[in-house]
């Protein structure tokens, strides 16, 4: 070993002997190659580009291979310097030119190297990794080395100089968190998984590979516009929309009968609209009819028609809502408020297929697809008598339940933006989101009203709110009064549900009750120790027990992406801030 440092000393001083700046020229040269000094954070923000653009695997195997090239050079000058001294002394020139370049500072552990007899083993240890540390800073801890380029240069260097593949692995990494780097070099086929690493020193066509990716996005934009054309406000992610949805597909292309159960305001209309667009009557009519709305004495002639002269008042003939929907599809939403006559002719409609205006003896055929609704228990208005049984077996074919807002919490953040933005738009202002609490307070309130209330919370907030500022708690929950807007999270002396999280057990709960996730407890620790330590991120680290790259790293993460479930963007008409 100390026969090593002692090569090592001597071969960094011929290296030394060997670089020359020229001013005269703006040329520096390493004996017969010209070199260039370059900032490290400069090279750090491309090799950062390089990773968000390409992606980490394809970044990685680019570097590995840009590392091995600069290694391949310097395996020349190693060649040279072989001629006058031991392979040992002349294998240190690659060590010695990382050291000298800047890039990492290399101390040999264990070298055997034998040209003549193609042997190889190499143990190196690295200090102060330019590759390892940048890495650190731009992402955190990772959980693989992320020396790539140093890692392709030893690799490069190594077999050029012996004639043979050698292939190094990283067993060590600053960029994993530990204090120093170490490699390990030996012949590729003595690492039982040399094709895990190797596969990095094949170059990929990149351009081939982005024209058969936008190939397959074209034809997936395709795919999901054909199967899944949505309505606007047909958004959500939890599993029971998402359950309610996939039936509701599932149904579209047949003539079944559905009926969609479901609280007042979980959107049936939508849920039909949708059935119908996404079935083959598209093209033709959508009538929706409340059947709560419309008087008893009013609901045949509203449904099935009327004759002129059919009662006091009736001087011309009208067509009623299944003539009007003839080859499209019939929605009768709040169907439990049908009077029991009506319900009849209804039945009749359903197994004929023909109606009969009031007044009139004639039939007219009608081809028409019925979408039911309703909030009600049927079976329970079947046992009062207030609803016939064969009508509800008759609406009862295919049942679709569409969940309250309350148990799909993690759609509420991406509902409230995306009325943030049809109403900034129809109002015509431009604001930049809705503020932390009046985040946390949407995710706590219960809904009773479903989408139908958020919807309008929305819509109040972006009239009182002014432009060009971000919706507060106040101006969503306006129209509760002070007692119910301290009770769902407004309280003025702050924290969800009027208090401070100062018991565990309280944050606990919340988490496990769905009413916050683990990376909003993580949002709101990092910007309390922020809003303490008075912007000072060294000390906001050290409250939390992190370093400051990785709170650093952390608070970018925040201000990139929502913050916890889905949490609310900036969101304007111009598409933010």
């Amino acid at each position: 070993m100390a026969k090593l440092h002692s090569i090592s000393r001597a071969a960094s001083d011929d290296l030394r002997a060997r670089v020359h700046f020229c001013p005269e020229t703006g040329q520096i040269w390493l004996h017969e190659h010209r070199m260039l000094l370059v900032h490290a954070e400069a090279q750090a923000l491309l090799r950062k580009e390089l990773i968000d653009s390409l992606g980490m695997d394809r970044a990685r195997g680019l570097l590995t291979r840009m590392g091995y090239a600069s290694g391949l050079r310097d395996a020349e000058l190693a060649r040279t310097r072989a001629e006058d001294c031991s392979d040992l002394e002349a294998f240190m020139t690659g060590p010695q030119l990382h050291t000298l370049e800047g890039i990492v500072r290399v101390t040999p552990v264990r070298l055997e190297l034998d040209r003549a007899g193609a042997r190889f083993y190499g143990e190196f240890l690295w200090e102060n990794s330019w590759e390892g540390q940048w890495h650190r800073h731009h992402y955190g801890i990772h959980s693989e080395p992320v020396c790539w380029t140093q890692i392709g240069y030893a690799c490069g260097y190594t077999s050029a100089f012996m004639g043979r593949p050698i292939l190094y692995k990283e067993v060590e990494c600053v960029g994993m968190g530990h204090n120093n780097c170490r490699i390990i070099g030996k012949p590729v086929e003595e690492w039982d998984d040399a094709a895990q690493h190797t596969r990095y020193f094949r170059p990929e066509s990149i351009a081939d590979q982005l024209i058969e990716l936008q190939t397959q996005v074209v034809q997936l934009r395709s795919t999901i516009a054909d199967q899944d054309r949505r309505p606007g406000d047909m958004i959500g992610t939890s599993p029971g929309f998402v359950t309610a949805y996939e039936l509701l597909k599932r149904a579209a292309g047949s003539q079944i009968t559905v009926l969609l159960l479901g609280e007042t305001g979980v959107g049936k209309e939508m849920f039909a609209r949708s059935l119908h667009d996404l079935g083959p009557r598209r093209e033709r009519a959508f009538v929706a009819v409340n059947c709560a709305a419309i008087p008893n004495e009013l609901v045949e002639s509203e449904l099935f028609g009327v004759d002129r002269g059919a009662y006091t008042g009736a001087l011309v003939a009208r067509p009623g809502r299944f003539e009007r929907a003839d080859g499209g599809s019939l929605f009768l939403d709040e169907i439990g408020e049908l009077p029991l006559p009506a319900q009849s002719k209804l039945l009749r409609v359903l197994q004929e297929g023909e109606v009969e205006r009031l007044g009139s003896e004639k039939t007219r055929r009608v081809n028409v697809r019925i979408i039911a609704a309703t909030n009600d228990d049927l079976r329970q208005r079947v046992k009062e008598g207030r609803f016939r049984s064969d009508l509800y077996y008759r609406l009862n074919a295919y049942q679709v339940e569409i969940p309250p807002l309350r148990e799909r919490k993690q759609d509420i953040s991406v509902l409230a933006k995306h009325f943030l933005e049809k109403y900034s738009a129809v109002h015509a202002k431009k604001l930049r989101g809705f503020t932390d609490k009046a985040k946390r307070a949407l995710l706590t309130y219960p809904w009773p009203g479903n989408i139908r209330e958020l919807q309008n919370m929305v819509e109040r907030g972006v009239i009182l709110a002014p432009s060009g500022s971000r919706i507060e708690a106040g101006q969503l929950f306006s129209a509760l009064g002070a007692e119910p807007a301290q009770e769902f999270g407004l309280d003025p002396r702050g924290g969800l549900d009027g208090h401070r999280w100062e018991p565990g057990d309280r944050l606990c709960d919340a988490v496990f009750n769905g009413v916050m996730t683990l990376d909003q407890v993580e949002v709101m620790m990092i910007e309390t120790a922020v809003d303490k330590a008075r912007g000072n991120l060294s000390a906001a680290a050290r409250m939390l027990g992190l370093t400051r790259p990785q709170l650093a790293y952390r608070l970018k993460r925040v201000h990139e992406a929502d913050a916890g479930a889905g949490a609310l963007e900036s969101a304007a008409p111009d598409g933010g801030d």
